[in-house]
């Protein structure tokens, strides 16, 4: 693996609006458009063509919170994401999205932009963090392997931009060593949940308890809404978690394990009794 070089250019001067996005030694370019930004744009407020061939992510948002991606291709994306609008307008599209990411390359064509559609879906299922609105994708389009390795480094630089613009649709869910430390927050109501550090933040692991009783200052603090939403969402059933889920703070963890204010560097012990914050 080597060092990679990636340009971010903010268009408007901030990073919510149209940015577009370039790699070192690479011939594709990626960019960043906002929902309400399509009608209105012009091919010469940037560098990269997206009238041609490429593939597409669209985010949004389920009423419930959960965090959806639809992943397309067309050999026409702007063509197509206006069609996304006009479909939606018109009743034939019922999912919102937001927000586009669109890839283009030199060497794309119909038959590469279905290989990599599919295998976008394929990954971005697996990695499971974002639910997936593609329904179908052409699961047997075939390239020469010379074709499908170039594909899959196209693939390999995108995971790249996609990282750098903070979307990790195609990043999977951290993984367990022989070598990870576990760490454990229970209660006398139920709670009984296994976490360990991970590369973004603190990973709860399914099967995790959840306490079946709040306190009555839980909602208080921010972390009872982040309860509900999880709870919506279905990565909590039955205070149980359904999922691995990694939460920004350790804090956050144990506040919605335990259903109350928590200090999560102490609420989070090993097997030995030793705090988190012996741990960090």
């Amino acid at each position: 693996m080597y060092g990679k070089t990636v340009e971010l250019f903010f268009v408007n001067g901030i990073n919510d609006g149209l940015v577009t996005a370039t790699l070192s030694n690479w011939n594709g370019g990626a960019v960043k458009i906002l929902r309400n930004d399509i009608p209105s744009f012009s091919a010469d407020q940037i560098d990269i063509d997206i009238s041609g061939s490429g593939v597409y992510f669209l985010f949004g948002k389920e009423d419930n919170g959960k965090e959806y991606v639809y992943i397309g291709e067309s050999t026409q994306v702007l063509t197509r994401l206006k069609q996304h609008l006009h479909d939606y307008a018109s009743d034939k599209e019922k999912f919102y999205w937001n927000c586009a990411v669109i890839f283009v390359g030199v060497n794309l064509d119909k038959s590469t932009t279905l290989y990599l559609e599919n295998k976008l879906c394929a990954i971005a299922n697996d990695c499971q963090r974002y639910g997936i609105w593609t329904k179908n994708t052409n699961t047997s389009q075939k390239l020469k392997k010379s074709k499908e390795n170039e594909m899959d480094e196209f693939i390999e630089n995108m995971k790249v931009i996609l990282l750098a613009m903070n979307y990790y649709v195609l990043v999977p869910m951290p993984q367990t060593t022989m070598q990870t430390t576990y760490f454990y927050c229970k209660n006398k109501n139920g709670a009984n949940a296994k976490m360990f550090i991970s590369q973004n933040g603190f990973t709860v692991l399914k099967g995790s308890a959840v306490s079946d009783k709040e306190s009555s200052s839980f909602h208080t603090i921010n972390y009872a809404a982040l309860y509900e939403s999880l709870v919506n969402q279905g990565v909590i059933e039955n205070n149980v978690f359904t999922q691995d889920y990694e939460f920004s703070s350790p804090s956050a963890a144990s506040a919605v394990v335990k259903r109350t204010p928590s200090n999560g560097k102490q609420d989070w012990i090993t097997d030995s009794n030793e705090p988190l914050a012996l741990h960090l």
